[in-house]
């Protein structure tokens, strides 16, 4: 049997189009180069240098990594802050957004009305929320207390108690469970009735053909929710920033405000890099770890 190599030639048309492609991406390419590329590669020289913006940088080597783990005591502090706010948030805010896509899962008169309302939280601006939950949380004429005083119950300075400061974070978070709520909410969609209808012919119950069809149809949807959530909450900022600075005693003193705080308050963008640094290989474990456990719990039909 004889092979015959036949050279694809392309005519002037096929190449001008190659060419045309390649301008138009030209500008994000340029862009990705210039303001993401660059800038991780300058950060990683920054980390092992004393660097303030305000003058040149002075070569370190280790220095920043070794003061970081053996010295700094706020390092730690702001990581178990933020460890403490992902392990609970997390999984609260993947349940709360599973069973809000479940209850606007059904076909309704107006219930588009209700998956907006739900969604809505997703595009208002994040500094305005903080201000929302500021002013419902505070320990005077907040919303929050003023409905305890109502019903008798006793009331919190909620934001001034580093024993339940990080909680109500936690609960401001679940203000934002409208993404993961649309991502789950296409998944619901989105499983054959014919599975529903084969079980039901089968004589399995109402929870039997929801442990056994919806929850496995969900598993990937889970999962990619459980990514986003983990890198998301590890980059908590906006609210503790604005609502409590890092306070009360530094209990919402969470990773990326310490990182903020060094960068652009205390001028030592050397260190600044190189705790972000740190943040980069935690999440990136965090992200490997969760995609070797995924083969575990996580059903794709298309494998089986």
């Amino acid at each position: 049997m004889t092979i015959v190599n036949m050279k694809v030639r392309h005519g002037p048309l096929a190449r001008r189009e190659a060419w045309e492609g390649r301008l138009y991406v030209l500008p994000w390419v340029i862009g990705f180069v210039l303001f993401t590329i660059g800038p991780m590669l300058a950060s990683v020289y920054f980390s092992f240098t004393e660097y303030s913006v305000l003058s040149g940088a002075k070569w370190l080597g280790l220095e920043n990594y070794t003061d970081i783990f053996t010295k700094d005591r706020l390092f730690r502090l702001s990581l178990i802050n933020t460890f403490y706010f992902v392990v609970l948030s997390v999984p609260i805010n993947l349940l709360a957004s599973f069973l809000v896509a479940l209850l606007l899962s059904v076909n309704l008169r107006g219930i588009n009305f209700y998956r907006t309302l739900y969604y809505l939280p997703v595009i208002t601006p994040a500094v305005a929320s903080s201000l929302t939950w500021s002013l419902l949380f505070s320990g005077d004429f907040g919303l929050v207390n003023a409905v305890l005083r109502g019903l008798g119950l006793p009331t919190f300075n909620w934001l001034y108690d580093p024993q339940i400061t990080k909680l109500v974070f936690v609960v401001m978070n679940l203000w934002g469970i409208g993404g993961s709520m649309i991502i789950f909410l296409a998944g619901l969609k989105n499983v054959p009735l014919s599975l529903y209808e084969a079980a039901h012919i089968d004589g399995a119950s109402t929870w039997q053909r929801f442990y056994h069809i919806t929850v496995p149809m969900m598993t990937p949807l889970v999962f990619f929710n459980l990514i986003l959530g983990i890198i998301g909450t590890f980059q908590v900022f906006t609210g503790a920033y604005i609502i409590t600075a890092g306070g009360p005693a530094n209990s919402t003193l969470f990773y990326v405000l310490y990182l903020y705080n060094n960068a652009f308050k205390f001028f030592k963008m050397g260190y600044a890099s190189a705790l972000a640094w740190i943040l980069f290989v935690i999440i990136l474990a965090f992200t490997v770890v969760q995609l070797r456990m995924a083969r575990l719990w996580v059903y794709y039909e298309a494998e089986r």
